[in-house]
């Protein structure tokens, strides 16, 4: 029997020391996700949709679902995401439409560092983000999931839905990939006193705590914000004249000039009309 490691090998190049063992096991085991039971699955599912329909667009369709949200918000068994979701759908309820539609827009149209397109924070306007797009797209089609064009595949409530039909694994993949822009969402909706960040508590309560590099990442977008290059996100679109369209607003080419054709000669026209 070969002897123990001594506790300086792993220093020097040797064999791993016992506790460095000890401690790579221990940090695999917390990476591992829990076995769910399936109450815990079924409650994490609901939790993940009722996400996603909070943070749409709040138009009269979704308001007319105030009652039932708020009844499936209740329904939830005690954690302190459903305390979150009941803290937001008070709010929620209790607002005029109007109120809502234009509290939406400030929060997550007007500001970039609460939109709620996630590549954006990981990629900013450089061409590394349509390439994520694209990659997440064809993370849905593998799984059978089409969004039928209708959002970008960052999309905050699309990615949510992915994650509640696809499962804790693979489907909730794009969101630990994405946990830093979820936590400056959250940042700066909490910094804007928006009830959402209510929400973005919630969601981000399902996650694996943030490390520090995590931290350190999070402070360093709110001070630097995103990575930026002077080029466009085909094949989404530019806007306006060497300007960027906000994250995820798509923008179709513009319409080529029309045509200008020289008005034709008289004499000529009438000559080969005699033809």
């Amino acid at each position: 029997m070969s002897p123990l490691p001594s506790p300086g090998a792993e220093r020097l190049g040797g064999s791993p020391s016992i506790p460095a063992l000890v401690r790579t096991r221990v940090r695999a085991a917390v990476r591992r996700p829990a076995r769910l039971t399936p109450e815990e699955a079924e409650s994490r599912t609901l939790l993940l949709r009722l996400c996603s329909l909070l943070l749409q667009y709040p138009d009269a369709e979704l308001a007319a679902c105030r009652p039932v949200l708020t009844a499936s918000v209740g329904s939830l068994p005690p954690s302190s995401a459903a305390e979150d979701l009941a803290a937001f759908t008070s709010w929620f309820t209790g607002q005029e439409p109007e109120a809502l539609e234009r509290h939406y827009v400030e929060m997550f149209d007007l500001r970039r560092k609460s939109s709620l397109y996630l590549t954006y924070y990981l990629h900013g306007d450089t061409r590394r983000r349509g390439m994520a797009l694209l990659t997440l797209n064809q993370r849905y089609k593998t799984a059978g999931w089409d969004i039928d064009g209708g959002e970008l595949p960052d999309h905050l409530p699309v990615v949510l839905e992915f994650a509640a039909l696809a499962g804790p694994g693979g489907g909730e993949a794009p969101l630990r990939q994405h946990r830093r822009g979820l936590e400056l969402i959250h940042r700066a909706l909490t910094d804007a006193n928006s009830p959402y960040r209510h929400v973005l508590a919630a969601l981000l309560s399902l996650l694996p705590p943030p490390t520090e590099a995590d931290r350190a990442a999070v402070a360093q977008l709110v001070a630097e914000g995103p990575p930026n290059e002077e080029v466009g996100l085909d094949p989404y679109g530019t806007y306006g004249e060497g300007e960027f369209a906000p994250p995820g607003t798509f923008v179709p080419p513009a319409p080529a000039p029309p045509t200008r054709v020289p008005p034709a000669d008289p004499t000529t026209s009438r000559m080969e009309g005699t033809r």
